[in-house]
């Protein structure tokens, strides 16, 4: 029978551990520390009690484990001292000093600190290290946090001031002993150029007996393309002061396989390698070319278990390229399980990249400084507008219209049988107007020379300079590129796809046009949105639109690479100047459109159809695979004819595609499944036992998840997917395009003006007819009267009366007028900071977010200064949910705290007691003044 008692069981927890990690655990009464070279003995005694473990290497102890049950995980702190007194104390039989190393453990969380460090601090830890490290560490008597405090000034030969400062700054937060850092350099200005010199220092590390105390170090990113780059870069780096490459000095491996070589240096890996790795299981290496971040991933992470082939102590450091991007949930875990220092590289950092680095940002070195510097070059923009691109067209009945099949590009004419209206949205993936991306590229072609004035050749012939175009799909970018050939007379090797699902190697393509004359345009959809270095590219044209602030970032710095005059006459032989500049080329109003930081919505979006019906037919059952396949069946009900409707529901069984949607979606809803669990309890005795109950309820619940996926078997699977892969593009032929505007963006500060113009006359004539408004314009005690329906009513009213003045389109203007990147969050949102801008509240575009954020730490302030009776930290949390709700609903009433989980109305009433209300009250007011 297993043994309840709580700390036995934690000790159980530990034993396994302990064996895990290479230790061998014995009783007191039973020592044989001849048995292995790691020994853990239970309960040995000391002059102060018996220690739960004292751990012997190789016959020597050398530290203690302090055991405590499961529930004590959140409090180890306190049984530090504990620890650290069987740490100093005299062992039963032996004259020993005091022991190195320490551990509080409850077999769930475990903490250590290791005495040789200069100020020793518990770090929390996977599990335990092995019984030979802890030997190696003990051979060398500097630990790593007390050999960065030997890491002297940073040479300045070879680096830029940038450089010099974040490697200064990086360093000083190793000897400040802080677990994470956040580094933040420009696109272009050598990041990892700058990790790779902080790597080779920390490898040049040495005790008083020239042992090398940083053994190993990870190099991460998050796609193949840059562990490419990146072993590359180590390859060609030379250290000032040293004729030897990197590589000579130091082994680099880049990993390819499960295998882990131990005598490298260095090592780069993607962290879907690393993952798969620690899981023991193979990884197809097609997994390893786009970001991970793109995938679907399941609602329970499953967890990462110990594996002895790579200890938590195999890096001491773990460098994180493009950081912002794939250290998040499932992946989080591959970073959790090393004893490392963690440090990240980004470019374009985002809440969440702050949050995970503990807000510890060592270098910040924008854009804008990059340019000043001239490290990186500037850019101008100019708009593309054209009539299609902006309002869409409609298919008209009776004409004939092309077909196309988006795999095999087979076309058939079919008569159109009524009037088909398609949006902007649905260009060049519903339905492709070639007329449209002909306008674009024609417009394209005639700009260029007045973008580039001195590109001709001594023939008068105009060279195009260096150009990528960001497609929307790859059936998008086989359209493009036709259609650049044509529209420039060029032959083949002029526009050439580089994509992972080219043809054609992309690497050889990317080679040649980042080295060669030809070709002079390449069109991409992701392979170079991020992390890949063109320098000669002098122009981006985008045809596909982002709504990720930071993923537009990473594609504008395709284009800010410096390169000497030298160097693109390589390249661009006419070129007159060195590379001062990029065009932004918008075809699709890029530059405009509000972008966000959010996340897609569907549990699973980078999975393919095929992959999650298969899992389906094979038990899958879980709610983020099932609600991502009735996300993609609906896609797919939208485009089917009703004939295909009616073959579906032959195939089926007699279920509309429509129903098996629904289905899908009530295997996980809330609502369904509350029903079926209180029909079940109904039809069971009274005094039938729980555990009964709950068997009967969960028998149901899977049944009824079984009835809904019944009809998703391997075949129908296999007949879903080809009626996917044989749906058809129309092709719009009779829709001529007609080019709106082309001009610098400077152009369009009239038509913003104009907008602004329009949306303060609408509001000043309607400030006295809507509740809303008129709260702005009272006094401003009555703008705590504003409620999210009285927003929402505004803003309904605003889209009937004014469509064309939507806050989005608004705020644009604004932007532009007033020169800021300021982003509003939600549409609502954004009207209101709209309206107080127009009503006189903020001197400038100011995100209401920001103004209640303001405010509240005005008003914290002011109630703290000069008052002993501080907010504690219970309070201050109920204070900040106040205050984010205001942020987004713009009125808080206290029956609002049923809604966010802290507790309720009744934590609240105790935390503040009778001036709950009056808080509330006053916090209505300021917030929104």
């Amino acid at each position: 029978m297993p043994n309840q008692n709580p700390e036995q069981l934690a000790r159980d927890a530990i034993d396994r551990q302990l064996a895990a990690c290479g230790w061998q655990v014995q009783s007191k009464k039973r020592i044989d520390l001849n048995a292995g070279p790691g020994i853990a003995v239970r309960e040995y005694s000391t002059d102060v009690g018996p220690a739960d473990y004292v751990l012997f290497v190789d016959g020597q102890p050398v530290g203690v484990i302090e055991a405590k049950r499961e529930d004590q995980g959140h409090n180890l702190s306190v049984h530090e001292d504990q620890a650290q007194g069987y740490a100093t104390a005299r062992l039963k039989y032996l004259d020993n000093r005091p022991l190195t190393f320490m551990y509080v453990s409850t077999g769930e969380v475990t903490t250590f600190t290791d005495f040789r460090d200069p100020r020793p601090r518990a770090r929390r830890l996977f599990t335990f290290h092995r019984p030979e490290t802890l030997r190696g560490w003990l051979a060398c008597p500097l630990s790593v946090r007390a050999a960065v405090q030997r890491l002297g000034e940073v040479p300045t030969t070879g680096l830029r001031d940038c450089q010099v400062a974040a490697i200064s700054q990086l360093e000083a937060s190793f000897r400040s002993n802080r677990p994470r850092a956040l580094v933040q350099m420009a696109t272009g200005s050598g990041k990892t150029f700058t990790a790779i010199t902080a790597a080779y220092r920390l490898l040049k590390l040495q005790d008083d007996q020239r042992n090398n105390v940083v053994r190993r170090i990870l190099f991460l990113v998050d796609t193949k393309n840059l562990g490419e780059q990146a072993e590359q870069e180590f390859h060609s780096y030379l250290p000032p002061n040293d004729n030897h490459t990197f590589t000579e000095l130091y082994g680099v491996c880049r990993l390819r396989s499960p295998h882990i070589p131990p005598d490298a240096q260095v090592y780069i890996s993607t962290i879907q390698r690393l993952y798969a790795v620690l899981k023991g299981q193979e990884l197809d290496e097609t997994a390893e070319h786009n970001n991970p971040s793109e995938k679907g991933l399941p609602r329970e992470v499953p967890p990462l278990e110990y594996n002895e082939r790579l200890p938590i102590e195999f890096f001491d450091f773990i460098i994180i390229d493009e950081c912002h991007r794939s250290i998040y949930n499932l992946w989080m875990q591959v970073l959790d399980y090393f004893d490392a220092f963690q440090v990240g590289l980004t470019a374009t950092p985002d809440a969440r990249t702050f949050a995970y680095f503990q807000q510890n940002l060592v270098s910040e070195y924008t854009h804008e400084e990059a340019v000043a510097d001239g490290v990186n070059v500037g850019y101008d923009v100019y708009l593309i507008e054209t009539k299609i691109t902006r309002e869409g067209a409609v298919l008209r009945q009776g004409d004939y219209v092309e077909h196309r099949e988006r795999l095999s590009r087979r076309r058939r004419l079919a008569l159109q049988d009524e009037d088909e209206a398609y949006s902007a949205g649905q260009l060049d993936r519903d339905v492709v107007n070639p007329n449209q991306i002909r306008t674009v590229i024609r417009a394209f072609r005639e700009a260029l020379p007045r973008l580039f004035p001195d590109r001709y050749d001594t023939y008068g012939r105009f060279e195009v300079p260096k150009t990528l175009i960001f497609a929307k799909t790859d059936s998008h970018a086989d359209d493009i590129i036709q259609l650049v050939r044509e529209t420039f007379e060029e032959s083949n090797d002029f526009c050439k796809k580089i994509t992972y699902k080219a043809a054609e190697d992309p690497k050889s393509v990317l080679a040649r046009f980042r080295n060669d004359y030809l070709p002079r345009v390449a069109v991409t959809v992701d392979m170079i949105a991020t992390g890949t270095d063109v320098k000669p590219l002098e122009c981006l044209l985008f045809m596909r639109d982002v709504r990720s602030r930071n993923y537009f970032e990473q594609m504008k710095g395709r284009g800010t690479r410096v390169l000497s005059l030298d160097d693109l006459q390589k390249v661009t032989p006419t070129a007159r100047l060195a590379k001062d500049h990029f065009v932004i080329v918008d075809a699709v109003g890029i530059t405009q459109s509000l972008k966000t930081d959010s996340r897609p919505l569907e549990a699973r979006p980078g999975v393919p159809l095929r992959a999650l019906l298969e899992a389906v037919a094979v038990g899958a059952r879980d709610e983020p695979t099932l609600t991502s396949l009735a996300s993609r069946l609906t896609r797919l009900d939208r485009q089917l004819t009703p004939a295909e409707q009616q073959a579906f529901t032959e195939k089926s069984g007699g279920l509309p595609l429509r129903q098996l949607v629904k289905n899908l979606l009530n295997a996980w809803n809330p609502d369904v499944l509350e029903a079926l669990e209180e029909e079940t309890r109904d039809l069971l005795p009274p005094e039938a036992p729980p555990a009964t109950v709950e068997a009967a309820v969960a028998r149901r619940l899977e049944q009824h998840r079984n009835e809904a996926t019944r009809p998703l078997t391997g075949e129908m699977a296999e007949y879903i997917e080809n009626l996917r892969r044989v749906h058809e593009q129309k092709i719009d032929l009779q829709n001529p395009d007609e080019l709106l505007y082309a001009g610098n963006s400077a152009d369009n500060h009239d038509r913003a003006a104009g907008t602004v113009a329009a949306f303060r006359q609408w509001v000043e004539a309607h400030r006295n007819q809507y509740q809303a408004l008129q709260l702005f314009y009272a006094q401003p005690y009555r703008r705590r009267e504003l409620t999210l329906a009285l927003a929402k009513t505004l803003l309904a009213t605003l889209r009937a009366d004014r469509p064309t003045l939507a806050p989005t389109a608004v705020w644009q203007a604004y932007q532009q007028l007033e020169n800021t990147t300021a982003q509003p969050g939600s549409e609502l949102a954004a009207l209101v900071a709209l309206v107080r801008r127009v009503a006189g509240l903020d001197a400038a575009l100011t995100p209401y977010a920001r103004t209640v954020d303001r405010n509240f730490q005005q008003w914290v302030l002011k109630r703290h200064h000069g008052n002993a009776l501080k907010f504690n930290a219970g309070q201050m949390q109920l204070l900040h949910y106040i205050r984010d709700q205001v942020a987004t609903s713009f009125h808080f009433e206290a029956a609002d705290f049923e809604l966010g989980g802290l507790g309720g109305l009744g934590r609240a009433a105790a935390a503040f007691g009778p001036d709950l209300e009056p808080i509330i009250n006053e916090l209505n007011e300021v917030l929104a003044a």
